[in-house]
């Protein structure tokens, strides 16, 4: 038996037998919650999970010691950032509407044409994924901005993510996302939605063709989930057919819903009700329905979720960074609406979430103890569990699929505490992740993946999203130049 991991761990395998990992902290399961279990120790086995607790009696191969570390259930991310990121671009250039975040008239007229090729969307799905493992997250489901598409994604861009998944070893739940309409600029400041049912009749059609043939591939790594765009982008058919789709496939559909003003008005306009509220109507609720960000969600909306059992995806960070918050995290708790976390921007650092999380939640309570680091942590991971109607996810007990995250407490940029949780929700982020496992498989050790060299990988996403940039004027109001859509943050020296 031995303690070094970095020699006793191959990048891609799984370790042969009985393995135990141990570490100063395990996080593990038992009694419907998590338990901290100092000094801890955990047996894995193939893809499961054989013991998690204080001492393990039985015989196991090797042991293997991380040391000063919380051994967690690895997080999981139900919006996951899966092309490169552009808020970035408007977090200091606003209005958004003039800056290339609503197609203007002058480009549908011309014709929407896709900004990537092939192989820049294979590989932004295959670096988002190797992200995502050097953070701690073990399963995702991807999201990507269908501003860039042509119309939606594709089956061969799906057929790609889904081999990324396997060869660098990330559980994701996952199918191409559809629409039958878009928001169109017709002048400034003034959106008008246009649609084509059947263009999102047939994605929809193309997804589920998707799930019925890629389910269950890659050893149970990659799963089904249907993707419509957002509320005010689908028609009541297009959701009528996605959520008999859902049961008849058994799996989850996550729509864009209560996210934004610009939503609400759509929906007001259309519809005459909020986007949950219509749902409702129409008897399209239910515990399949996974419901990012809710920031815009009415009272009424709230109670309709928590009658129904949808699940919403908390993404506090981007929200936050855009001027909007839950009121509040521990509100919608009390209601007994699940949370689970999500990420949605890069980089996908879900600990700098659950502290933004954290942050949020007290300011909107006016209230130092409105909600406790231990409940985000629930949210990244029983949350999430839930929400993918996943009992053997986000846990660490006999029987749970072996997906690990190991973060290190003796970084120097961790303030010493006496209880790992806080310290990693307060004052950790994605950088101290030491090891990521999915279903036993390492997939991450010490800041390197199995299939893809995540420096190259970088320097190749900057060429690309430079590449993208360039194509801005075409698709922003009145087509200025790259200068006048994207002003530095100072003056430069010339």
């Amino acid at each position: 038996m031995t303690s070094d991991p970095s020699r006793h761990l191959v990048l891609g395998e799984r370790p042969k037998g009985p393995t135990l990992l141990t570490a100063a902290w395990l996080l593990a399961h038992r009694d419907g919650t998590h338990h901290l279990v100092p000094n801890g120790e955990l047996v894995i086995d193939g893809g499961a999970v054989v013991y998690a607790g204080p001492r393990f009696e039985g015989k196991v191969a090797r042991r293997i010691d991380f040391g000063t570390a919380l051994i967690s259930p690895g997080l999981i991310d139900l919006d996951a950032l899966s092309d490169l990121d552009t808020y970035l671009l408007v977090t200091d250039n606003q209005p958004g509407w003039a800056k290339g975040r609503i197609w203007p008239r002058s480009y549908v007229e011309r014709g929407p044409y896709e900004m990537y090729s092939p192989d820049e969307l294979a590989f932004q799905k295959r670096f988002a994924f190797g992200l995502l493992l050097l953070n701690g997250i073990t399963t995702a489901a991807p999201i990507a901005s269908l501003y860039y598409r042509q119309w939606a994604e594709t089956v061969a861009e799906f057929d790609a993510a889904a081999d990324a998944a396997g060869d660098l070893g990330l559980r994701v739940f996952l199918s191409p996302a559809y629409r039958s309409g878009g928001m169109v600029l017709e002048g400034p400041g003034r959106m008008e939605p246009v649609f084509d049912e059947e263009k999102g009749l047939s994605g929809l059609a193309d997804a589920i063709a998707f799930i019925e043939r890629r389910h269950g591939n890659h050893g149970g790594l990659v799963n089904g989930m249907l993707a419509p765009d957002r509320v005010e982008t689908c028609t009541l058919t297009l959701l009528q057919r996605t959520m008999a789709a859902a049961r008849d496939l058994n799996c989850r559909a996550r729509l864009h819903m209560a996210q934004g003003a610009m939503e609400l008005d759509v929906m007001r306009k259309l519809h005459g009700a909020t986007g949950p509220r219509w749902m409702a109507d129409h008897g399209l609720l239910g515990e399949r329905l996974i419901a990012p960000h809710g920031t815009y969600a009415t009272a009424e909306d709230l109670r309709l979720y928590a009658d129904n059992g949808v699940s919403l995806a908390h993404s506090p960070l981007v929200s936050a960074r855009m001027g909007s918050v839950l009121n509040s995290f521990a509100s919608y708790r009390k209601l007994g609406i699940n949370i689970g976390m999500a990420t949605d921007t890069a980089p996908p650092d879900m600990l700098m979430n659950l502290l933004a999380g954290l942050i949020a939640c007290r300011i909107a309570e006016k209230k130092s103890d409105a909600v406790r680091s231990a409940e985000l942590f629930d949210a990244a991971t029983l949350g999430g569990a839930k929400a993918l109607g996943r009992t053997d996810l986000g846990r660490l007990a006999a029987g749970a699929r072996a997906d690990i995250a190991v973060f290190r407490l003796d970084d120097p940029y961790l303030t010493p505490s006496v209880d790992p949780v806080t310290t990693l929700v307060v004052g950790g982020s994605g950088k101290v992740t030491q090891a990521t496992f999915v279903d036993g498989r390492l997939s991450m050790l010490d800041g390197k993946l199995a299939g893809l060299d995540i420096v190259k990988a970088r320097e190749q996403a900057q060429a690309q999203f430079e590449g993208l940039v360039a194509k801005y004027p075409d698709r922003s109001w009145q087509h200025p130049p790259v200068a006048e859509l994207f002003s530095p943050s100072y003056p430069l020296w010339k």
